[in-house]
């Protein structure tokens, strides 16, 4: 996995990324109760804002942190945001990305780097 500086974390899965944010930013985010996905099929480039969430704390976008094409979003998230809270990094995933360069990827934080940031 790798990690942004915007707390998000990329997980690769054969040609696609999976994509959502970390324990950290729903820590700081508080409880999530609306998360709006991109269009599956639409095209993004990165730092492109396409998912909005909103917290009991703040209303936040969420930048594409590589080019790509979307080619599935977490619809139960839709319906269930506070999953988000509850598995971050597993059942809460935002979208999944076929990347147009993956090489894009290599610019992120791996664990422990992200770890010591947040520290």
């Amino acid at each position: 996995m790798k990690f942004t500086e915007e707390h998000e974390w990329l997980r690769p899965e054969g040609d696609i990324v999976v994509v959502g944010i970390t324990e950290h930013a729903t820590e700081q985010l508080g409880d999530l109760v609306f998360v709006e996905l991109p269009e599956v099929g639409s095209t993004v480039a990165k730092d492109d804002e396409i998912v909005v969430i909103e917290s009991v704390k703040a209303a936040s976008d969420i930048c594409a942190p590589i080019d790509g094409e979307i080619v599935e979003i977490n619809e139960t998230l839709v319906d269930n945001p506070a999953l988000a809270n509850e598995d971050p990094l597993g059942d809460g995933w935002f979208f999944k990305i076929r990347p147009a360069d993956a090489s894009q990827m290599d610019g992120y934080m791996d664990e422990a780097a992200y770890k010591a940031m947040i520290e």
